[in-house]
């Protein structure tokens, strides 16, 4: 009687997960087939899908948008946050360190002016609106209070670069006003010029969206008024509140769709241009005084 040798039995592959090949995994991903371990598990509609295929699904989904084309946020509106944060600590600079702050980052248009043996700093005209006045609380407490009502407001419903764009050209714009308007030796600090940007940001908004104005108008007009009153740069109001109105314009009034984007921020490069020859043109009407 004679005895074969036994057949050799076909190994089959061990399932292992392909992120962590150590871990056997019997379970496989409903979109890729592929194994995949408890840690690489994503629960999906039916069974379980690799986080791999999940992260490429996200990739792939379309990033919903408020009607102003800004990506849909939640929680807390961080660019306005990071705004008050930086005026708050530089106002506790400017009284730690008064000389140091205010000789490098006030603005007046001698540091614009095109002058032998002036300096040239065209900086100062945005680090000007994260100063503020040490005489007077109020300065900040009020530019503060206004940019915390206003900025949640629209930070989420422009986007944030674009609300962080406007808020900036306003500043400028108030700078330029001041360059225009103001005396060469005139310093100025605060963020004022943003505020008012805010402002009329919120008044072509509601005029876009054919709302009810009576109230922000209200507030823009006893805002100009105050703006006269002596120690109070209304140049700086004037400028900010116009330039905020025209970046304002050039978001609202884009319509939707796939050219969205590049046509709102288009309408701010051109206003920045704006601003730039403006600043240029400023710079070369400034005299010293006889």
């Amino acid at each position: 009687m004679s005895y074969g040798m036994p057949a050799e039995q076909p190994q089959s592959e061990v399932p292992v997960c392909p992120r962590h090949p150590d871990r056997i995994s019997y379970v496989r991903c409903q979109r890729c087939g592929r194994p995949t371990c408890p840690e690489c598990q994503r629960t999906a509609a039916v069974g379980v899908q690799c986080v791999d295929c999940v992260k490429e699904q996200a990739r792939n989904l379309p990033t919903h948008r408020t009607a102003y084309g800004g990506a849909v946020t939640t929680g807390r509106p961080v660019v306005t946050l990071t705004i008050i944060a930086l005026c708050v600590a530089i106002y506790i600079l400017q009284w730690v360190l008064p000389g140091v702050v205010q000789a490098n980052l006030v603005y007046a248009p001698l540091y614009t002016a095109q002058i032998p043996g002036l300096p040239f700093e065209p900086w100062r005209m945005i680090t000007a609106g994260f100063l503020h006045s040490t005489g007077l609380l109020l300065h900040i407490a009020f530019n503060m209070y206004a940019l915390w009502i206003f900025g949640q407001h629209l930070e989420p419903l422009l986007g944030r670069l674009k609300f962080v764009a406007l808020y900036l050209l306003s500043i400028w714009g108030g700078s330029v006003a001041v360059l225009l308007l103001g005396e060469i030796n005139q310093g100025v600090v605060g963020a004022s010029g943003g505020v008012f940007g805010l402002f009329t940001t919120l008044l072509i908004v509601q005029l876009q969206r054919k709302q009810d104005v009576r109230g922000i108008l209200v507030l823009i007009g006893i805002n100009i008024v105050i703006s006269f009153f002596p120690g109070i740069s209304w140049q700086a109001h004037i400028g900010g509140m116009v330039t905020g109105a025209l970046a304002a314009a050039a978001i609202a009034f884009v319509p939707r769709g796939e050219n969205q984007q590049r046509l709102q921020w288009a309408g701010l490069a051109g206003i920045a241009v704006l601003l730039v020859v403006l600043t240029w043109l400023g710079s070369s009407l400034v005299t010293l005084p006889q």
